[in-house]
């Protein structure tokens, strides 16, 4: 995962992709653009990656261990910092999704630190 927006012209893949694999209703896939040259990138705990600051909103998704949505909340990307470490004080929450809130491509799987 790069998180990483294409320049114009750069070559990208459109896939669909199964970013909640869990057997429950929650269940989901959608549609991810990977660039063709794209490497695997790694963020630092609490850092923003620039394809989320470049949004406006972004959709986060509270999932329990199973897989079941706890919680949810669109939030303005410039409060991803205190919004995303709200939703995980949930002792239920074990991870959270992040959708960009326009078309709701799926973006990304944040966990705890």
């Amino acid at each position: 995962m790069t998180l990483v927006d294409a320049e114009i012209g750069e070559s990208v893949l459109l896939l669909n992709y199964e970013h909640q694999p869990a057997d429950t209703p929650f269940r989901s896939r959608h549609a991810i653009f990977v660039r063709e040259a794209a490497t695997d990138t790694t963020f630092a705990p609490g850092e923003i990656p620039a394809a989320f600051r470049a949004r406006k909103f972004l959709s986060l998704r509270a999932f329990d261990a199973a897989g079941m949505m706890v919680d949810a909340d669109l939030v303005p990307t410039a409060e991803l910092a205190v919004a995303a470490p709200r939703l995980l004080a949930d002792p239920k929450a074990a991870y959270l999704h992040a959708h960009y809130a326009g078309a709701g491509c799926y973006a990304a799987r944040i966990d705890r630190a």
